[in-house]
C-alpha cells in the first residue's frame, strides 16, 4: 500500500516517520519532495580517462570523489555524474521502505537519478547519484525540490530492519568500500 499525503501527514505527525527539517509544503499528493543542500561529491579530476577505480580498493574509493560545498549552487557540467546530499534527514520506521525518484521537471532539463531505496529501519540524509545527460551546464541551487520519495507499507514489520554501513549518514556519503561479503552476499551489513 502506498501512503497518501493524508496517512503522511499522520504518521509524520503520530513521529513514526521523523523528517527533520520538516516543512509541510514537502508532502504531496502520494510522497515527500525532499530538497538538495550546498554540497556536492564530483569526480577527482587528478584521475584521467585511463584511470581504472578498483570499488574493493580503500585508497581507490577514498580518492574518487572530492567534496565541495557552494552555498550559491552547484553546476553539474554536461555528461557529469555527481553526489549530492539531501537537507531533510529521514527516519524509517520497520514497516515502511522509501522509493526515491527524480522530480521529472529536472528530468526534462536532462538530468538523470537512479531509483533508489530508502530501506526498513533506515535513517539518514540521502545521497543522490545525479548525471547530467545534456549537452549543457545545469545549475542546483541549495534548497531545490529536486527528489520525491513514495513510501509503501510493507505486509508485516521486517524483523531484520537496516543496518548497513550507510545507517546515520550525513550529508553527501562517499561509496562503501566493496568487501568479499558485499560479492557473495554473506554481508548482512547490505547497503542503500
Amino acid at each position: 500500500m502506498i501512503l497518501s499525503d493524508f496517512d503522511l501527514e499522520n504518521m509524520i505527525r503520530a513521529k513514526r516517520i521523523v523528517i527533520e527539517p520538516f516543512e509541510k509544503g514537502i508532502i504531496r499528493e502520494n510522497g515527500v519532495d525532499l530538497r538538495i543542500t550546498d554540497e556536492i561529491g564530483r569526480h577527482n579530476p587528478e584521475r584521467d580517462g585511463d584511470f581504472v577505480v578498483d570499488p574493493s580498493d580503500p585508497k581507490h574509493v577514498n580518492e574518487e570523489y572530492l567534496l565541495e560545498r557552494n552555498g550559491s549552487g552547484n553546476v553539474i557540467r554536461p555528461h557529469e555524474q555527481v553526489l549530492m546530499s539531501t537537507i531533510e534527514y529521514i527516519k524509517m520506521p520497520d514497516n515502511l521502505v522509501g522509493f526515491v525518484e527524480q522530480r521529472s521537471t529536472w528530468a526534462r532539463h536532462g538530468l538523470m537519478l537512479p531509483p533508489t531505496i530508502i530501506d526498513a529501519g533506515f535513517e539518514g540524509n540521502i545521497t543522490l547519484e545525479v548525471f547530467n545527460a545534456s549537452s549543457h551546464g545545469i545549475l542546483l541551487r541549495p534548497g531545490m525540490r529536486f527528489a520525491h520519495v513514495i513510501f509503501a507499507a510493507t505486509l508485516n514489520r521486517v524483523s531484520n530492519d537496516y543496518k548497513g554501513k550507510y545507517l546515520g549518514q550525513r550529508g553527501v556519503r562517499l561509496p562503501k568500500v566493496i568487501t568479499n561479503g558485499d560479492i557473495d552476499g554473506k554481508d548482512d551489513n547490505h547497503g542503500t
